[in-house]
């Protein structure tokens, strides 16, 4: 039976290959005894800059187990229990609406149960996409239905790639295994901070698609979901583009935070919907190098990988939190606009994140209070507000208003260089965000100062307005994962307002898979 070992330490610049003759070592055993060794996880402690280690946890079995002793760095493993999925009828009448993680893991959960459905999704497939959306950021020409938001992979295929979530779910595993199936890099199963880069999420969502075409699922493109019929108060049918109609029993909704009209569509359908809190604000811009010497020191070994960061801050007063949000190392700042006349900024990475720049969101917290109606569509409405003061500012043509983050902070003026395409309009900034949400963001930046010194820089750059950070509601569903007010509606995802993120996403999206496979095994589901 396998064993763990925990808190193993190599210096930077140290060959892996090391950990074995260490695990013997500690176990006062002969490297011959070791039959078996793998990463479970690898990690940086970079808490004494002057000292600074990869830490590893790595996997073993020994020939003569009777030579260990107890260690506080040693446990024994249980094996996994098996993941099992009864095999059910394949005609379920199942629709998924979106191709983002969640959208895109309810169809690989679904597969595994022998079952199929018809997966819509707006956009356009990954390559046409990512051709659209270099042009827009090329020229300034926006495609409302194949952008940063909206098309296959959703709006996560433009990121860093992230695979870290809080949630503790046993099928985390599961979802990173199914990601190197399809061509994630095989370290995300034992990285601290797992991410693919979009370079590499772009290969693997067409394998993925590929996967489900073979399994029997129909995918259809350029295939707006824009209307439900009911009979009963339950789902039956799904309206395609304003004409076509698909029979359903079961509809899997995951449209992604952005899919405005979508939301319009189910308010006037009757379908439940709820205000949520949310975040805004801007991006900045750092060297990446800069960075580098924040968190690890001047003189740093270059084996290192770019430095990331996080910070939060909170003031007691206001209720109001601060805190960096999606940050991208070697990365760049992208144009994520998916209406015309609007601004929004995000930020993105390759695997290798070897740019020169370092960026992150710097939002402030935002709540139905702001929001000034009761709709529950008054969050998007406020979202618009500062997206077509942003596109003002920055003199139309998806240009973003930039301004230095020493004059943001009334510290005198700094650089102003972005790596945001179509370009940058220097501009005041704080004029495009509430009074409140401009103090905190003030407050925040001088405490993250105080935690990393040297972040406010003459080099650090702001430009806005981040506004998509999640989505501005939430499609109320009760215990068993339907919409409490139409039966057979299952929202899921970071649209639907469960998720925050690729993995939490995808994690939702079995949950709910999971959810329709229990219903039709028991008959729930006609």
């Amino acid at each position: 039976m396998p064993f763990l070992l925990r808190n193993l330490t190599l210096n930077p610049g140290e060959e892996e290959s090391s950990l074995r003759p260490l695990v013997a070592l500690k176990l006062g055993v002969r490297e011959s005894e070791i039959t078996s060794l793998t990463l479970v996880r690898k990690g940086v402690d970079a808490r004494k800059k002057g000292r600074i280690k990869l830490v590893y946890t790595v996997q073993f079995a020994l020939r003569d187990e009777s030579k260990l002793s107890a260690g506080g760095d040693l446990s024994r493993l249980e094996a996994p229990k098996p993941l099992r999925f009864p095999r059910l009828p394949g005609n379920s009448g199942i629709v998924i609406v979106g191709m983002g993680p969640a959208g895109l893991f309810a169809a690989l959960r679904l597969a595994e149960y022998g079952l199929t459905a018809l997966i819509l999704e707006r956009g356009r497939n990954v390559d046409q996409r990512a051709r659209d959306v270099s042009r827009f950021w090329r020229d300034g020409t926006l495609l409302s239905e194949s952008n940063v938001q909206f098309g296959e992979g959703g709006a996560g295929t433009f990121s860093d790639g992230k695979l870290t979530t809080r949630v503790n779910d046993p099928n985390c595993a599961w979802v990173l295994q199914q990601l190197v199936k399809f061509g994630a890099p095989p370290e995300i199963l034992y990285a601290a901070k797992p991410h693919i880069g979009t370079d590499l999420l772009r290969g693997v969502v067409k394998g993925i698609r590929v996967r489900l075409s073979e399994a029997g699922f129909e995918i259809s493109f350029e295939s707006r979901f824009s209307a439900l019929r009911m009979d009963n108060g339950r789902v039956r049918a799904v309206v395609v583009n304003d004409d076509a109609e698909r029979d359903c029993d079961a509809l899997v909704l995951a449209p992604g935070h952005s899919a405005r009209d979508t939301y319009a569509m189910l308010h006037q359908a009757g379908v439940a919907l709820e205000q949520k809190p949310f975040a805004v604000g801007l991006r900045v811009e750092h060297p990446q190098a800069l960075i580098n010497a924040i968190q690890y020191g001047e003189n740093a070994h270059p084996s290192l990988p770019p430095a990331e960061y996080a910070q939060a801050y909170n003031n007691e007063k206001s209720g109001r939190s601060a805190y960096s949000f999606c940050m991208c190392p070697g990365g760049v700042v992208v144009a994520a606009a998916s209406e015309p006349g609007g601004v929004v900024v995000n930020g993105m990475s390759g695997y290798r994140r070897n740019g020169p720049s370092a960026n992150s969101a710097l939002v402030a917290t935002v709540g139905p209070a702001d929001f000034g109606d009761r709709s529950p569509l008054a969050g998007i409405e406020f979202q618009r507000l500062l997206e077509r003061r942003a596109f003002r500012a920055g003199g139309g043509g998806y240009l973003a208003p930039a301004q230095s983050l020493l004059a943001f902070l009334g510290k005198g003026k700094g650089k102003l260089s972005s790596s945001y395409r179509p370009g940058v309009t220097e501009s005041d900034l704080a004029p495009l965000l509430p009074e409140a949400v401009v103090a905190t963001l003030r407050e925040g930046i001088q405490f993250f100062e105080k935690r990393m010194r040297g972040f406010v820089s003459a080099e650090a750059t702001l430009t806005g307005v981040e506004t998509r950070t999640s989505a501005p509601l939430r499609i109320m569903r009760g215990c068993d994962l339907q919409s409490v007010s139409h039966q057979g509606l299952y929202p899921t995802g970071e649209g639907a307002g469960y998720a925050g993120g690729i993995m939490s996403a995808a994690l939702d999206g079995i949950r709910v898979a999971d959810a329709i496979a229990a219903r039709l095994a028991a008959g729930a589901v006609s």
